[in-house]
C-alpha cells in the first residue's frame, strides 16, 4: 500500500491506521487531526484545566504513536484514544497530586465581560456551565472520568468499563457516586447563592 503522503485525497480510517502501523508519520498525523478536538476536550475535562489537558493530549498521542502496532481495530481509533487519554489523564492527576502542596487552585479563565454580546439567557447558561465545569473539577478523577465519558461522550456502561479497564458494575457505581457528588456540590452552591 502506498504511503499516506502519496497524493490520494480520501483515506478511510482503516487505511490510515494500516499506513501508520507501517511507520507512515503523515498517516498518523491525519489520525491526530481527525481526533484532536475530541481528545483535547476529554483531556481538559478529566484534568480540570487547559494546561494539563494539553500535556495529557501530547502524552496520549505519543503513547498512541508508540503503541499503534498494538491497535487491533476492534473499536474505532477515537475509542482507543479515549482509553489512552483517560489513562494519561489519570497519570497526570496522580503526578500533580504528588507535586502539589496546595489542594485545588482556582485556575479558571475570566468570563467574557462584553455584556453587549451576551443576552441575559446566554449569560445565565454560561454561568450554569461554569458551575458544572467547576463542580466536575472537584470530583475525584475516578468519578470524573466515568461521568464525563457517560454524560458528555454518551458512552455505554460497557464501553466505559472497557475504556477504563473496570467492570460494568464498577462503572455504574462510579457513575452513581459521581452524579450524586456533582448534585451535592451544585445544590450547595445554589443554596449559598440564594442565601446571600
Amino acid at each position: 500500500m502506498p504511503g499516506f503522503s502519496a497524493g490520494r485525497t480520501v483515506w478511510t480510517e482503516a487505511e490510515l491506521i494500516s499506513a501508520a502501523k507501517a511507520g507512515d508519520r503523515a498517516a498518523f498525523d491525519e489520525l491526530v487531526r481527525r481526533t484532536f478536538v475530541d481528545t483535547f476536550t476529554l483531556a481538559r475535562r478529566l484534568t480540570g484545566n487547559e494546561e494539563d489537558g494539553r500535556d495529557v493530549v501530547q502524552d496520549a498521542y505519543l503513547r498512541a504513536w508508540r503503541g499503534i502496532g498494538k491497535f487491533r481495530g476492534e473499536a474505532a481509533f477515537s475509542t482507543w484514544m479515549y482509553r489512552i487519554t483517560a489513562n494519561a489523564a489519570a497519570t497526570n492527576v496522580k503526578r500533580r497530586r504528588r507535586q502539589q502542596a496546595d489542594p485545588f487552585e482556582d485556575d479558571l479563565e475570566p468570563a467574557d465581560q462584553r455584556t453587549d454580546l451576551q443576552p441575559a439567557a446566554m449569560a445565565e447558561s454560561a454561568e450554569a456551565l461554569e458551575r458544572i465545569s467547576t463542580a466536575l473539577d472537584e470530583l475525584p478523577p475516578k468519578l470524573r472520568s466515568v461521568v464525563v465519558l457517560k454524560d458528555v461522550y454518551d458512552l455505554s456502561h460497557e464501553a466505559i468499563a472497557d475504556e477504563l479497564g473496570i467492570t460494568v458494575a464498577a462503572a455504574k457505581v462510579r457513575l452513581h457516586r459521581g452524579r450524586r457528588k456533582l448534585r451535592d456540590v451544585l445544590y450547595d452552591e445554589g443554596a449559598e447563592a440564594h442565601a446571600v
